[in-house]
């Protein structure tokens, strides 16, 4: 079993160039990967999501009630500025209706639960950054539908209702069977925690490796296009989040947690929410498998960044 947690901890440390590395094997040789269906994604995301509750204690929602305020700022920064920045870029860009509600499905998903381990990594506030994505994904089955049909509903049918169900399935029920398990069952909770660093990074490899092999032709033809639309999302998204926290006056280390909280989506979510609500749109997917890749590579740039930074002043 020790061996087991060695592989997993290498794994979890390990997760940008896998990532990196999966997505490539997709892109040059598709069969790998497209053999498996779609309707794979969906379990898979839910294996991520128990991972995340399986990780939550009751003491973690503590800064939800000692910290509301920062708590709200951070809930409204990532309800307001990425979607706003995902609709702003599509219409920049005029990027293609498919593309276009890829990147809105993004914008408008909660944040990311890597989010936590790079503030963790830049030495940020761990304990805001935990209250801000259980904040936002709890918030997610009923603001991301909305936001999806007042941003793309006048372009391409949005279910909203369907799409808040497939969220509470997808999302809310695996975290609240990790949590329940957690808090219940603490030896076995004990046992599995330290291998879902390995399992839930092979889930995300999976997500990423179906959606780039089916969908390998067209990311050739446009990537350049998709990836640009995804850096300046990400990027735009970082650097808005540290602003709030100047503007507010918080801390260095709130303010980068802010960055990366607002900045980081839960991409798996909107890939998810493609290839479920928008199948009739294949390359809807691409945005959120690419923005996969890309943000654990910004947000181990950024966490590094802050941290040597840190380290200096010390």
């Amino acid at each position: 079993m020790n061996t087991l947690y060695k592989i997993s901890s290498w794994v979890g440390s390990h997760v940008m160039w896998l990532v990196i590395v999966f997505a490539a094997i997709a892109l040059i040789l598709p069969p790998t990967f497209s053999w498996m269906p779609t309707n794979t994604i969906t379990p898979l995301l839910g294996v991520v999501m128990l991972g995340m509750g399986l990780t939550l204690r009751l003491s973690d929602f503590a800064p939800i009630f000692l910290r509301p305020k920062e708590i709200i700022i951070g809930a409204l920064s990532q309800y307001i500025i990425m979607p706003s920045l995902a609709w702003l870029i599509c219409k920049e860009f005029n990027l293609p209706t498919d593309i276009a509600v890829g990147v809105i499905l993004v914008g408008c998903c909660p944040g990311g639960t890597a989010s936590n381990i790079f503030c963790y990594l830049a030495k940020a506030d761990v304990a805001l950054s935990v209250g801000m994505t259980s904040v936002s994904t709890l918030l997610a089955p009923f603001v991301t539908p909305a936001l999806v049909l007042l941003l793309a509903g006048q372009t391409v049918d949005v279910n909203a209702v369907g799409m808040m169900m497939s969220i509470v399935q997808v999302v809310i029920a695996p975290i609240c069977v990790g949590f329940l398990i957690r808090h219940y069952c603490s030896s076995l909770a004990e046992k599995v925690t330290p291998l879902m660093p390995m399992i839930t990074t092979l889930a995300i490899m999976f997500i990423i490796g179906i959606v780039v092999s089916r969908n390998a032709i067209s990311i050739l033809s446009s990537s350049l296009l998709v990836i640009m639309a995804v850096l300046l999302h990400n990027i735009c998204g970082l650097a808005l989040g540290y602003s709030v926290g100047h503007v507010i006056g918080v801390s260095e280390a709130k303010r980068v947690t802010l960055a990366i909280e607002v900045g980081m989506q839960n991409s798996g979510l909107a890939t998810s929410l493609a290839a479920l609500h928008f199948a009739m749109l294949p390359m809807a997917a691409v945005p959120g498998a690419v923005f996969t890749v890309w943000h654990n590579l910004s947000g181990s740039i950024v966490a590094q960044i802050v941290r040597k930074r840190a380290e200096r002043k010390e």
